[in-house]
């Protein structure tokens, strides 16, 4: 009876685990006993292999050194083309008034266990939702994409790998941009393209790489290189058929991939917005202090109000004229032409810079 009881409570566990989301609160409590044990199982491999690494050869450590040193420098140089390339993208991407995220910030993470399901191909990963894990984030190894994040818990994460039969990735060929569709098979060595037509230009040798379209993996990671493409004359579609590039049976330390999560709509707004603020910032149309000011606000009394009688001489006031605005003592185009102003012999002696004038009659 007690058997009978168990049984029909780890079926309805069941039902309840795969069809509601109710007991995911218990799952990630259960992930913090279960990290424990995934430790303590994996302790022995850990001493064993410090204690490898103590008593390793002089010899095998000075031809690791050299091996290291050499594949330095040769990664050092092709950085420093790939930092002239990347230069050149952002002034190509400047010109095109667009934003795209050149360098991704990753975080390095370590295996720690496999699902056990055949038909499942999952990993667990030492990183989880304290550390900034997201659901979906892409996940990569030395060589290629591996997969995404698919479940969440405080300290620990599900990766489902890129070759689980329920994954797909948007991919293209990287030698001509041949877009299409890479599934998984349920075989950790190959991945099938579906929908390829039978005209399409593609080959064996071909490598394939993230196009980004899903919005979810960044583009330009390798995924796979196509290892087999038959063509058949009655089938519309041709088979194609892609190794992954990354080793998801043999790689322990994995890196996480914090891409952007701006829309590229959100992406060209705030670069519009960008330049907008750098054209304010460069200033308004620049006017020249020279330029002359307009000449009403220095017309002399005598020509804007006719004069009514002619003062005395003595009290006409000299005028000099503006040496900035040479334009300001000229009288205005509309200003009336009848005035004609009268030569007056001055009682005292005027100054020599401006000889002194006066209203005419009317």
């Amino acid at each position: 009876m007690r058997l009978l009881v168990l049984v029909v409570l780890s079926v309805a566990l069941m039902v309840v685990d795969a069809r509601f989301t109710l007991l995911k609160p218990v799952r990630s409590q259960m992930s913090l006993v279960l990290m424990q044990s995934y430790w303590i199982t994996d302790l022995p491999q850990r001493l064993w292999q410090g204690v490898a690494s103590q008593f390793g050869s002089r010899t095998e450590l000075v031809a690791e050194n050299e091996k290291l040193k050499t594949e330095n420098l040769l990664l050092q140089g092709r950085m420093q083309k790939l930092a002239a390339l990347t230069e050149q993208n952002v002034r190509l991407r400047e010109l095109l008034n667009s934003s795209a995220l050149v360098n991704e910030k990753v975080e390095v993470a370590e295996l720690i266990g496999m699902d056990p399901n055949p038909f499942t191909h999952r990993i667990i990963i030492n990183k989880g939702e304290r550390d900034g894990v997201i659901l979906g984030q892409p996940v990569l190894d030395a060589r290629g994409l591996m997969g995404q994040v698919v479940e969440l818990m405080p300290y620990t994460s599900r990766v489902l790998l890129l070759t689980d039969t329920t994954h797909s990735i948007p991919v293209q060929v990287n030698r001509n941009g041949l877009r299409a569709i890479a599934s998984g098979t349920g075989n950790p060595e190959r991945l099938e393209l579906r929908h390829v037509a039978d005209t399409a230009d593609i080959k064996e040798g071909d490598l394939l790489v993230s196009s980004g379209l899903g919005q979810r993996f960044p583009a330009g990671y390798p995924v796979a290189t196509v290892k087999e493409v038959i063509h058949d004359s009655g089938q519309p579609f041709a088979i194609v058929r892609a190794v992954p590039t990354a080793a998801l049976n043999r790689s322990r330390y994995l890196l996480l991939v914090f891409s952007d999560g701006r829309t590229a709509e959100e992406r060209a707004n705030e670069a519009a917005q960008a330049q907008e603020a750098l054209d304010q910032h460069g200033g308004g149309p620049i006017i020249p202090a020279t330029v002359p000011r307009p000449a009403a606000s220095v017309i002399p009394a005598a020509v804007a109000a006719p004069a009514v009688a002619p003062a005395a001489p003595a009290a006409a006031t000299p005028v000099k004229p503006d040496a900035a605005h040479p334009a300001a003592t000229k009288p205005p185009a509309t200003a009336p032409a009848a005035a004609k102003p009268a030569a007056v012999k001055p009682a005292a002696k005027p100054p020599v810079s401006a000889p002194a004038t006066t209203g005419g009659r009317e």
